[in-house]
């Protein structure tokens, strides 16, 4: 059977175009429980969007959590005998959603690529994320760094522990005049502290910042991290999937979880991201697995709000009727409207709230347009 656009809302389009993207890329659907022992979650809180998780006991004593997160799932259930496991899912998380209170059934769509990674794995999981926001708006930007530029400096410049945390929140923060102070206070030559600034300031196409960065590599883990941007640019180039895809050093993840790439979309009408991911393999090795890994959710629950500001309607036509008029002819006014193939809602008055195109009201002779 198949379902009318017009009863789902735009989030949940979104959801059937994204699962035939995925399909058609080999990716198979991914079904998880909505619960979870809660010691995956404590022992990773750090991975999480939010360290708020929903517990419960269960009936044989175990705390449970309900699922504020897919990948942790996907990861844990992972065996090496799967070989490459490419999967796609729609799942509804429970977690306190960005700048909201108390916590929220969200819907969140994404794949996770699992197994022997390559250039070649990665990119397309770029390029899908791409392509995933390009059913969003055709207006988009995916914004990409690599975790090595960062890990390679903190090495470099000798920083470790509590005081690397403390100087990446000033990278995410685009915080200069911190950076130059932690530095200063740390001992951090002028010329490593530069590199740092220079490289936090950077936001051009992917291709544009390869050429700023060539000249602020510092040991050999930047070196690397360059050596496979530029891997991925090239790559990326060939599918013709770059005008879209800028560098911002910026979007820094936790460093025991995340390595490599690491990436966040946006929209055109959404102040924040849509959709974030990047390569993990620092989790499956956590969890003892000797496998690379890298994926992506997409954030359905904003898009509640963007489909609601592109159309904002509840029903095309409402349909306004008195206490006088017989029931009969309203069913059959309303009837004459729906066969014209828009959504109809009776209701008794001579006025309504309700978002719609258009109001008509029942008249003698069958039913009149209201000019609003």
């Amino acid at each position: 059977m198949n379902i009318s656009q017009k009863v789902l809302t735009y989030d949940e389009k979104t959801v059937f175009r994204l699962r035939e993207l995925y399909r058609g890329y080999g990716y198979t659907r991914y079904k998880v429980s909505k619960f979870e022992e809660y010691d995956l979650y404590a022992h990773n809180k750090s991975f999480l969007v939010s360290d708020n998780v929903l517990t419960f006991t269960d009936t044989n004593g175990r705390l449970m959590a309900l699922k504020p997160d897919v990948t942790l799932s996907i990861a844990k259930n992972y065996r090496a005998e799967d070989g490459m496991q490419k999967v796609y899912y729609n799942e509804n998380v429970y977690r306190t959603a960005k700048g909201a209170d108390g916590f929220r059934e969200i819907m969140q769509a994404g794949l996770e690529c699992i197994g022997r990674m390559d250039t070649l794995a990665v990119c397309e999981v770029l390029m899908l994320a791409q392509k995933s926001l390009s059913l969003i708006s055709e207006t988009y930007m995916l914004d990409v760094s690599h975790m090595g530029l960062l890990e390679g400096w903190l090495e470099a410049a000798d920083v470790t522990g509590a005081e690397a945390d403390e100087v990446l929140s000033f990278v995410r923060s685009k915080n200069i005049p911190s950076i130059r102070s932690f530095c200063a206070s740390h001992g951090v030559a002028v010329p490593m502290c530069e590199v740092l600034v220079s490289l936090t300031q950077i936001y051009a196409p992917l291709g544009e910042a390869l050429e700023a960065l060539s000249g602020l590599l510092v040991g050999d883990k930047m070196k690397e991290a360059y050596g496979e941007l530029c891997e991925v640019c090239r790559m990326m180039q060939a599918e013709g999937m770059t005008s879209r895809l800028y560098f911002d050093v910026t979007m820094v993840g936790d460093v025991n979880y995340y390595n490599g790439i690491v990436f966040c979309g946006f929209v055109d009408g959404i102040a924040e991201d849509v959709l974030s991911g990047g390569r993990y393999d620092s989790l499956l090795a956590k969890m003892g697995k000797r496998a690379g890994a890298i994926g992506f959710a997409v954030y359905l629950n904003v898009l509640e709000r963007y489909g609601a500001s592109n159309d904002g309607y509840e029903v095309d036509t409402v349909l306004l009727y008195s206490e006088a008029d017989d029931p009969f002819r309203v069913a059959e006014a309303a009837r004459a409207l729906r066969a014209e193939g828009v959504d109809v809602r009776t209701e008794k008055g001579s006025d309504t709230q309700t978002r719609c195109r258009s109001v008509c009201r029942l008249t003698a002779q069958g039913w009149e347009r209201v000019e609003r």
